[in-house]
């Protein structure tokens, strides 16, 4: 599959979402975005939003299995990634699949359970598999969490491990909608048969696999892969921060700039790219000092001031 043809399949599907879901259309290209570029979202926005939904329209729409985890402070790991069950019948345990084993996972207000079962999650994201007592499982692939969660200052909130946060490539929010989608949402109440609209199934698992492998051929020119390294080493050295982009962060910043010319369309990369895609990938890995903290500074603004100090390439 070429850039133009994955080109057109994220524009249908894109456009079976639009069809769905009142968001607007950059929001459903960040969700696509994590999708190419192997990578998973995390939304935070307060109740009521439509993350949910978002969530279950994108596996339906791509062809992909899909199942939910509702975190609560009372979820264990083992509700997550799966367990041993004794099997009377040939006396013997079988491992019984958690609701990870899905394509498509959405861990739902991942932020109310504790850090221990939050934490259930890092191998599945980063390595594609979970390890349960002692044993090796494989996850489907594509493998894809989106995750929704409550701004931490909500009531029976616990913040998301600087390790876990870090395994999310974009970080980004859905907001209330305008007044005509909102207007578009009393209609849909009011005929209670199109109370929830199905989503067009558009891919399948096949066709998502080839997508992925589309943004690997995109090109990315030297001087670009210099501004991506001098982006992310300025956050390392800013006072406001006690913890920049990772060498992780740098990796996902890569691929995610890939994947954003394949839904552009385009099979090399741009200045432009990096400063659109830059706030989504970066924002939410920084850590910021106490004092910064305290003067309740904007990771974003932080984000902001590094691209307005690097110098962009011409490309």
């Amino acid at each position: 599959m070429d850039v133009t043809a994955a080109n057109e399949e994220t524009d249908a599907v894109l456009d079976a979402l639009g069809a769905t879901v009142i968001a607007e259309r950059s929001l459903l290209e960040t969700v696509l975005l994590g999708v190419l570029a192997r990578g998973h979202v995390l939304f935070e926005d307060v109740p009521g939003t439509g993350k949910t939904l978002i969530a279950r329209s994108t596996a339906r729409a791509l062809g992909l299995s899909f199942s939910r985890v509702q975190f609560t402070p009372d979820l264990l790991p083992a509700d997550v990634t799966g367990t041993h069950i004794y099997n009377e019948g040939t006396s013997e345990f079988e491992f019984s699949p958690g609701p990870v084993f899905a394509n498509v996972v959405l861990a739902d207000e991942i932020n109310r359970a504790p850090p221990k079962t939050q934490a259930a999650l890092l191998e599945a994201m980063e390595e594609g598999q979970v390890t349960v007592d002692g044993e090796t499982h494989d996850l489907p692939e594509p493998f894809f969490v989106l995750a929704t969660q409550n701004p931490v200052e909500m009531a029976g909130t616990f913040e998301l491990p600087e390790a876990q946060v870090d395994r999310f490539l974009v970080k980004t929010g859905v907001g209330y909608p305008d007044e005509a989608g909102e207007i578009e949402l009393l209609r849909r109440r009011a005929a209670r048969e199109e109370r929830s609209p199905a989503v067009e199934e558009v891919l399948s698992a096949e066709r998502v696999r080839a997508l992925q492998t589309v943004p690997e051929t995109v090109r990315v020119d030297e001087d670009l892969l210099a501004y991506l390294v001098a982006i992310a080493r300025a956050t390392r050295q800013r006072s406001t921060c006690s913890v920049g982009v990772s060498p992780r962060g740098t990796q996902r910043l890569f691929e995610a700039v890939r994947a954003r010319a394949v839904l552009s369309g385009r099979d090399f990369v741009t200045p432009d790219d990096v400063k659109a895609i830059v706030p989504a990938v970066c924002a939410h890995r920084l850590v910021l000092t106490p004092d910064a903290a305290v003067e309740n500074v904007e990771k974003r603004s932080v984000v902001a001031d590094v691209l307005d100090s690097v110098p962009v390439p011409t490309v």
